[in-house]
This record gives structure tokens, C-alpha cells and sequence, in this order.
């Protein structure tokens, strides 16, 4: 099969994306309950139910195509490294920020091919936002309205940047970073935002970096992912490569968001990892 032949996939799979935000905000707008998974991040009734939701409307939108999401991450590397083309979804993206209740958390559906995002689809329950994107077709942002436009990444050339960080918890590599941004660029600003938002920051131009000096998984990235390469922007490890996806390890190593152009974000990241 062709890249391009799974881009006919893209509006099914916002549809999709879109139901599973519904169910999520059913819970959202209820009581519920909140257990701890092995690792100790929470779980929510509204993982379950998007979990559910999206793999039923895969199977039946692709009945070829495995699905991997964060609610079955316990499939055996051995069973997977025979997938060369696979759905990466993560059903709520944000836990946390759904707990608190601030908004910030997404549906995130991606599709894999060879260690690559080639589709992706991030969408916001509660604003009814989505960000969507194919490989070699472009990257776009929906309104609540249904309003869609095409979405680029900002070219940094120096002077004062945007920076996605946490503003409470960025911890000292990050701050690092930012000296070092300061010291050779000057002022710089700080932009704030749950989840895969983060990297759609960067995607739509508000941003211009994310240094991201912490763990994620593979399913946290691989949406926004996509949206970033497609807006003309680049995701990528402490060594320049692209992120690589169903490795025998799920987790992702550290990585940069940066935006369109060549600027040279190295140095401040030597030495950090």
C-alpha cells in the first residue's frame, strides 16, 4: 500500500476521534472513578471508554490493521515487530488535566508505518478543537464551528523566542536550557499547555521550541508528531533523528519541537541529557 492511499482515512478517523471526545466528556461531566495503573499514573472511567470506543471503530474502519493504545500496552514486543503498519492511540491524553478539570487534554490517533507517523489526528473534547494531519498533505486546525485552515510552523531566525515549558515543574535541564537561550538570544517567552497540545503549539506557529527533558510514551507523541512534520516543523531526539515508533521499549527518548527552518537549537541542549 502507498503513503498516500491512507491519507482516504483521515476525516474517518476525526469522526472517530470526535465520538470518543463525546463519551470522555460524558465522564467528565459526572462523578467518577480514579484508580492508579502499575505505574502509578491514574486511570479514569473515561480512558475505558474512549479505549473501547476507538478500538471498535478501528476494527471495523480497518479490520487489517492492529491497534496499539496506552490501555494495552501490555502486547509482547514479539507480537508487535511484526506490525508494519499499525494504529498508535492514545484514548485521553492528559489524565491528569482531566482530573483538574482545565480542558487541556486530547484524543490522540495516529497511524504507523515503518517506525513512522504518516496520519494524525489530536482533538480537544472540550473545546471540540482538532488538529489534524497527512503525510505530504499538509497540516490543518478545526474550530468547533467545522472552520478548518491550514497551519504552519514559525521559522525562528533568533532574537526574542516562545518556549513551551512548564512554568511549576520544568525542572533543571530546563532551566538550563532557558539560561542559555537568554544568555545567547536574550528575552525569551513561556508558553503553557496539557498534553499533546504542547507540540500543537508548535505546529500552529505559537510556539517556537518545545524542549521536551522528561519521559513521555510513544502514544503521547505520535499524533502530534505527524501534525508538526506536516506543518513544515521537526520532532526530534537529542541527536537530530526523528522519533522512532514501536520500539521494544515504548518510551520515548528525550526530544525537541522546533519549528520551520535550520535554526540551531544544539547548543543548548549539549551536555544535558
Amino acid at each position: 500500500m502507498q503513503t498516500q492511499d491512507y491519507c482516504k482515512y483521515l476525516e474517518d478517523i476525526l469522526a472517530i476521534a470526535t465520538e470518543a471526545g463525546h463519551r470522555i466528556l460524558d465522564v467528565y461531566k459526572r462523578d467518577y472513578t480514579v484508580t492508579s495503573k502499575n505505574d502509578g499514573s491514574p486511570l479514569t472511567d473515561a480512558d475505558a471508554a474512549a479505549h473501547t470506543l476507538i478500538g471498535t471503530r478501528l476494527a471495523r474502519l480497518t479490520p487489517d490493521i492492529p491497534m496499539l493504545s496506552e490501555e494495552s500496552a501490555h502486547i509482547d514486543y514479539a507480537q508487535r515487530a511484526r506490525w508494519n503498519t499499525f494504529w498508535l492511540v492514545d484514548p485521553l491524553d492528559g489524565t491528569k488535566e482531566f482530573i483538574h478539570r482545565n480542558g487541556e487534554f486530547t484524543v490522540n490517533i495516529a497511524l504507523i508505518e515503518n517506525g513512522r507517523p504518516l496520519l494524525g489526528v489530536v482533538y480537544v473534547p472540550v473545546s471540540a478543537v482538532a488538529y489534524l494531519a497527512c503525510a505530504g498533505r499538509g497540516a490543518f486546525k478545526q474550530t468547533a464551528t467545522g472552520a478548518r485552515k491550514s497551519i504552519h510552523a514559525a521559522r525562528y531566525g533568533g532574537g526574542k523566542a516562545t518556549v513551551v515549558a512548564s512554568r511549576s515543574h520544568r525542572g533543571d535541564q530546563l532551566d538550563t536550557f532557558l539560561a542559555r537561550l537568554e544568555a545567547r538570544e536574550g528575552a525569551y517567552e513561556t508558553a503553557s499547555m496539557g498534553s499533546s497540545l504542547k507540540l500543537c503549539l508548535v505546529a500552529e506557529g505559537a510556539a517556537h521550541v518545545y524542549p521536551r527533558l522528561g519521559p513521555t510514551s510513544e502514544w503521547d507523541t505520535a499524533a502530534a508528531d505527524c501534525i508538526v512534520q506536516a506543518a513544515g516543523g521537526q520532532v526530534t531526539d537529542m541527536g537530530g533523528q526523528p522519533l522512532a515508533y514501536n520500539k521494544p521499549s515504548l518510551l520515548n527518548p528525550w526530544f525537541l519541537v522546533s519549528g520551520a527552518g535550520d535554526y540551531d537549537w544544539s547548543a543548548y541542549i549539549d551536555g544535558l541529557v
